[in-house]
């Protein structure tokens, strides 16, 4: 478990601490090895062997089969990620283990071997699983409570993991797909050796944030690992693990992007732009570019409603982005209907379908990471967000089930039916959100800009990731 303390005299760039940004460029680096490699999987998969650039010749189906597979067991790695954080290394710790397997993991899919693409997998999913809910866990603690900065701090890290993404979906794919698909792994591994040395020389900036809380000197956090939960903790507890439900349907629909939305930009879509055939893979860098364009402004927006006294909670913005997210496929639902009666189908619908989804995306996963970090009970933050990462790893193994039934109903069936069942159970959510909101004990009431008052407050005073005083009753 991270030892939560802030420093108050922390050095700021751009009003947030700076270790934010070293988590920044670390995720950054981290998310271009993952993306990258993931912007080529399927399409290695269903290359044929004989191909210029050859692949394994699997059939649509069978590579949607192990990318659901992978992609599940890579974020359902993040429990026991999450669990040797708390109870034995330290989240800074567990993110440096993590970043070494996932060199190793991306080094050996370079090389052409079938043993060596199991093997990669394998220490891709053991790395993304020690690094990705304690990087995320070391986010929240640099921010105090109650201070408005953490979900824009939140949106600021998540535009780095975009960055990496829409970088390597360009770089990655284009080289995968032009000179051969293990020159594109390899590369994501060199990156991934960036973001390991530039995490291990920016720890000057991290201190205090995401140590082992077990070798702490503060009794509070000695005395934080023993006792029992409080009702108001386990309450919020609850309201959390129901939020994810809402976690599992959104990936479950946003994750089509790697799969089936990938299959069909290949195989349905007139990709010919001037003259020139764009690679389908670029299409994976849609998401990241509208993240990063519109990351700060979807932040901004709600922060604004926030301290206009509107309805900003956590729980808000997720329903609302689930259901954006949703509207999204309406326009793929457009796609196939024109393939359907052309045999072909306009690059804009592909466009238009990623617009949503990440307008709906920004309302809802950056926001899910700070609601962890809010609610989540100290002793307990990495395990909870490992818990978080799980229900998205739950989400891309549902993605790729309904990828699959592509085969059976057709693309226009299938991106209906997502769209359909996305808007009705965020509007279903939406009837219980009064009750749900109530069982966070008013976490994220009174949350106000903070950089003005941390100097006023006493040097290594705790700043615990929920509510500190959590055994009062309400």
């Amino acid at each position: 478990m991270q030892q939560t303390i802030k420093q108050p005299h922390q050095k700021e760039l751009f009003g947030h601490p700076v270790g934010l940004y070293i988590l920044f460029f670390t995720e950054m680096w981290e998310r271009f090895s993952y993306y990258g490699m993931r912007a080529i999987l399927v399409l290695y998969l269903v290359t044929q062997t004989t191909d210029k650039n050859p692949g394994l010749g699997w059939t649509n189906g069978e590579a949607l089969a192990l990318y659901g597979w992978y992609t599940m067991l890579v974020y359902v790695a993040s429990i026991p990620g999450g669990i040797i954080a708390d109870r034995v290394l330290g989240q800074k710790k567990a993110v440096i283990l993590g970043a070494v397997l996932l060199v190793i993991g991306h080094s050996v899919l370079a090389i052409e071997e079938m043993w060596a693409f199991y093997t990669g997998l394998g220490f891709i999913i053991a790395g993304v699983g020690m690094l990705k809910p304690n990087i995320s866990t070391m986010v929240g603690g640099l921010y105090p409570k109650g201070d408005i900065r953490r979900d824009k701090g939140f949106t600021i890290f998540y535009i780095g993991i975009n960055v990496g993404a829409f970088l390597s979906s360009l770089i990655v794919g284009y080289i995968g797909e032009v000179y051969g698909w293990h020159y594109g792994f390899g590369l994501a591994g060199i990156c991934m050796l960036f973001g390991l040395l530039q995490f291990v020389l920016g720890q000057k900036y991290l201190v205090g944030v995401g140590d082992f809380l077990g070798k702490s000197e503060n009794q509070e956090d000695k005395e934080a690992l023993k006792r029992p939960l409080t009702k108001i903790e386990k309450d919020r507890v609850i309201v959390l693990v129901l939020s994810f439900l809402m976690v599992i349907v959104f990936f479950g629909a946003f994750e089509q992007a790697g799969g089936l939305m990938n299959i069909y930009a290949a195989e349905k879509t007139n990709r010919m732009l001037m003259g020139w055939e764009v690679p389908a893979s670029w299409f994976q860098s849609l998401n990241a570019f509208f993240i990063i364009t519109l990351g700060t402004v979807v932040a901004n927006y709600w922060a604004n409603r926030k301290l206009k006294n509107k309805e900003a909670s956590s729980l808000f913005k997720m329903i609302v982005g689930l259901i954006v997210m949703g509207t999204g496929f309406l326009f793929m639902t457009a796609a196939s209907s024109q393939f359907q009666s052309s045999g072909s189908s306009a690059m804009y619908w592909l466009v238009l379908a990623y617009l949503f989804h990440t307008l709906g995306e920004l309302s809802l996963s950056p926001v899910s990471l700070s609601f962890v970090t809010k609610l989540a009970p100290a002793k307990y933050a990495s395990l909870m967000m490992g818990l978080y990462f799980a229900t998205t790893g739950l989400g891309n193994k549902l993605a790729g089930l309904l990828g699959e039934s592509a085969s059976d109903f057709g693309e226009f069936t299938v991106f209906t039916g997502i769209a359909i069942f996305c808007i009705l159970f965020g509007l279903l959510i939406g009837v219980f959100f009064k009750k749900l909101k109530t069982l966070t004990h008013g976490a994220e009431d009174n949350e106000q800009d903070m950089k003005d008052n941390i100097l006023d407050r006493k040097d290594n005073e705790p700043y615990e990731l929920a509510d500190p005083d959590i055994n009062k009753t309400r």
